[in-house]
């Protein structure tokens, strides 16, 4: 059934693209781009408030999987914004930080654990992280479980924008950049490797993107979620899921600290929003 007033996920959105465009505002001149970017918020608002006050034969189908999209262009901005608006980065505090707690560099200590085979399956693993995330989308939309679905699309969508506001407040790159100095060795897999690790940089535009760490958190939130679609789902989440947040750290794309941090989030928005879907809904 099409309604005309906004969803949840709907009112997420269109408060971030204001807060967006507050930024690109403010820091005009800094901004690649920020006219495009400025114009894209409108756009993207206008195409979404039309979709939800006068439903049509685009509408049911825009309107599930419209976040998707919308979600993604968010984190290709930040690669632009973080830098205009921060002008030095959290790396060198979040790294001393992770050495207080564990009196070593995480990453380098890791070194001594360090398999070509190894190596290349936690790679996968980490690659796999947004098919992980979507794959519960589709198997809850495949099921006809569209309650269900709302709800994990506003999650989803609240976890990913939560983690935007982080790199922006805590703007960090991650021990692969800031530590290459102190590893001994370059990692090393057997087959796809390099040529995934270099795609991943190229996708990602080397973002400031490392606290906290997103991968941690949607994929706790898929996991939890994962339990909405079947148990055997949900178990075959609960052994992905160790994997990827172990990943994070033993190929040097994270602290311990953001892996940390994006766990926190996690469970700190699995409890919170329910309430707040309601509320928006």
């Amino acid at each position: 059934m099409t309604t005309t007033r906004f969803w949840a996920v709907d009112k997420l959105i269109l408060g971030y693209f204001a807060c967006a465009a507050v930024l690109l505002v403010g820091w005009w001149d800094g901004v690649p781009g920020a006219a495009v970017w400025l114009a894209w918020h409108i756009v993207g608002a206008a195409v979404l408030v039309y979709e939800v006050k006068r439903p049509n034969r685009t509408s049911w189908a825009f309107r599930h999987w419209y976040p998707l999209p919308y979600v993604a262009s968010c984190y290709r901005e930040m690669g632009f914004l973080v830098p205009a608006v921060r002008h030095s980065d959290a790396d060198g505090w979040l790294a001393a930080l992770d050495f207080r707690i564990w009196g070593a560099n995480p990453t380098v200590w890791l070194e001594r654990f360090q398999r070509p085979l190894v190596v290349e399956f936690l790679q996968w693993a980490y690659t796999l992280f947004i098919p992980a995330v979507l794959l519960v989308a589709y198997l809850l939309w495949r099921k006809g479980l569209h309650s269900e679905f709302r709800y994990y699309a506003f999650l989803i969508a609240l976890g990913f924008l939560a983690s935007y506001a982080g790199y922006l407040m805590v703007p960090a790159r991650g021990p692969r950049f800031l530590l290459r100095s102190l590893q001994h060795m370059p990692l090393q897999g057997l087959w796809l490797f390099n040529g995934i690790q270099a795609t991943l940089d190229r996708l990602e535009l080397a973002n400031f993107d490392c606290f906290p760490s997103g991968h941690t958190e949607l994929t706790i939130l898929a996991w939890w979620c994962s339990r909405m679609v079947s148990k055997r789902v949900f178990l075959a989440y609960s052994a992905y899921t160790p994997f990827l947040i172990f990943a994070t750290v033993y190929l040097r794309y994270h602290y311990t600290v953001d892996v940390l941090a994006g766990a926190v989030l996690a469970f700190v928005l699995i409890a919170a929003s329910p309430a707040l879907f309601r509320k928006l809904s």
